[in-house]
C-alpha cells in the first residue's frame, strides 16, 4: 500500500482510493486558449501606443502562429480593434472598464447614502427619470430608519409620493403631461392630490431647487421629502422618509439634506445605469441593522 510520508498530512482534498492508496487532490480545469487570450489583452495594455501581432506574442510568451488566431477572434468579437497593423482594445474591452467604474460608483454612493441616513435619522433614497419612468436606484435603511413598503406601485404613482413629485417638476410641459398621460393621478389616501390639472398646479409652484415634501399622500404613517439634483442630462433626486410620529423633524431633515447633497454632488453617478430597486421588491420585509438596499 502506497503511504504519504509520516508525519506530513494528507491536505485537503486527498482521499482514500478503492485499493487505499492515497491520492493527490485533483487540479482545477483551465481553458488553455482562454488563459493564452486573456494573456494577449494584457500585453495590449502595457502598449500604450498599441502593437503588432510580433510584439504581443513576444509579450505574450505565445506562438506566432497561435497570436494570429487569438487575435483575430478577439478583434471579431469587439475586445480588440486594428489601426495601421497595430492592435489596441476596443469597444467591448472598454465597456468592461467602464464597469469597474460604474461598481466603484455605486459602492461610493452607497457608502455617503450610508452616511446621510445615520446623521438624518431617516431612510434615504436615490432615484432618477428615466426613459419615461420613475427608477428608484438605491435606498439606505435600517431598523430605526425602515423604508417606505411599497403598497401601489411605484412608478405609477409618482403624483402621490415626494420622489415622483420631485422628479416631474424638473421635466418639461409635454414630458409631465405624457407621464401623467400614461399614469392617471388617483387618489391612494385621503391627503393625495387626484386630477391631472391639479397635478400640474402642483408641480408649477415647486421652486426649482426647493425641496419637495409629501405627507401621508403615498401611504398613511409616513411622510417624505426629496431633493432635486441634475447630473448631467440625468433627471434625478435625493429623498428621505420619516414615520408620522417624526413628522415634526421633517422640514429641518429636508433641509439639512439639500445642504448635504450639494457638498457631496460629486458622488451621484451621471450614468445610473446601475440595476434599479426592482419596484420596492421585498421593502416589506423587516431590514436588518444598517441595511442598504
Amino acid at each position: 500500500m502506497i503511504m504519504h510520508r509520516i508525519g506530513e498530512p494528507a491536505g485537503p482534498g486527498t482521499a482514500p482510493a478503492a485499493d487505499g492508496a492515497i491520492r493527490a487532490p485533483r487540479a482545477p480545469t483551465l481553458i488553455t486558449s482562454v488563459q493564452r487570450a486573456l494573456r494577449l489583452l494584457e500585453a495590449v495594455g502595457s502598449h500604450a501606443h498599441g502593437a503588432t501581432a510580433k510584439q504581443l506574442a513576444r509579450s505574450a510568451g505565445l506562438p506566432l502562429g497561435t497570436t494570429y488566431h487569438l487575435l483575430r477572434t478577439l478583434t471579431h468579437e469587439g475586445y480588440l480593434r486594428r489601426e495601421d497593423g497595430r492592435f489596441h482594445y476596443g469597444e467591448a474591452a472598454e465597456r468592461i472598464g467602464h464597469a469597474t467604474e460604474r461598481q466603484s460608483d455605486r459602492t461610493d454612493l452607497r457608502g455617503r447614502m450610508e452616511e446621510l441616513r445615520d446623521e438624518l435619522g431617516a431612510a434615504v433614497y436615490y432615484a432618477v427619470y428615466e426613459d419615461g419612468e420613475v427608477r428608484v436606484v438605491h435606498v439606505a435603511s435600517g431598523a430605526g430608519q425602515p423604508a417606505v413598503e411599497e403598497w401601489a406601485d411605484f412608478r405609477a404613482t409618482a403624483h402621490a409620493h415626494a420622489i415622483g413629485l420631485c422628479l416631474l417638476s424638473q421635466l418639461g410641459t409635454e414630458e409631465r403631461l405624457d407621464h401623467l398621460s400614461r399614469y392617471r393621478p388617483c387618489a391612494l389616501t385621503p391627503s393625495t392630490s387626484e386630477g391631472v390639472r391639479t397635478v400640474l398646479r402642483r408641480l408649477e409652484r415647486v421652486r426649482p431647487t426647493a425641496p419637495v415634501l409629501e405627507r401621508q399622500e403615498y401611504a398613511l404613517g409616513t411622510v417624505c421629502a426629496a431633493v432635486p439634483i441634475t447630473v448631467g442630462s440625468v433627471v434625478a433626486t435625493v429623498a428621505v422618509s420619516l414615520p408620522l410620529e417624526q413628522g415634526e423633524r421633517l422640514g429641518p431633515v429636508a433641509a439639512r439634506l439639500r445642504a448635504l447633497v450639494g457638498a457631496m454632488f460629486p458622488v451621484f453617478p451621471a450614468d445610473p445605469s446601475a440595476p434599479a430597486v426592482p419596484a420596492f421588491a421585498g421593502w416589506g420585509e423587516v431590514p436588518g441593522p444598517g441595511s442598504v438596499r
